[in-house]
């Protein structure tokens, strides 16, 4: 068993990390999960939530607002919607992705309202977990 993953963090805008990882805690979802060296392949969506990336020069932590995820055995590649480092992460800013997520679910209904619905609580839940 390796003691390291390959680990890789993109999203539209640039690279953000990339190097050997330990473990990466993933905002699933369905679900936080953790990805490891020799993990089964996974594909899985993420929701809005801090990733956790234990890496050679100790813990990284980033605000992510969904996007993908994929896991190997021999590496994690996330691809975020929208990933910042957590001391760069502003309340306004996230105000701001609150603000168009209720503006989207006060105009969606059925299906699309649950799910824009699911949306502003789980930017509510970063927002609190960043304190």
């Amino acid at each position: 068993m390796a003691d390291t993953m390959q680990f890789d963090l993109v999203s539209p805008e640039r690279k953000l990390a990339s190097g050997q990882a330990t473990s990466v805690l993933i905002p699933g979802s369905d679900g936080d999960l953790t990805a490891m060296p020799d993990h089964s392949p996974v594909v899985t969506t993420m929701r809005p939530g801090i990733l956790v990336v234990d890496m050679d020069g100790g813990t990284q932590e980033y605000a992510v607002t969904g996007g993908f995820a994929q896991i190997t055995a021999d590496g994690a590649t996330i691809l975020a919607d929208e990933a910042v480092p957590r001391g760069e992460v502003s309340m306004d800013m996230l105000a701001e992705r609150i603000a168009t997520a209720e503006a989207a679910r006060d105009g969606a209904d059925g299906a699309r309202a649950d799910d824009a619905a699911k949306r502003v609580a789980d930017l509510e839940a970063l927002r609190d977990a960043l304190g």
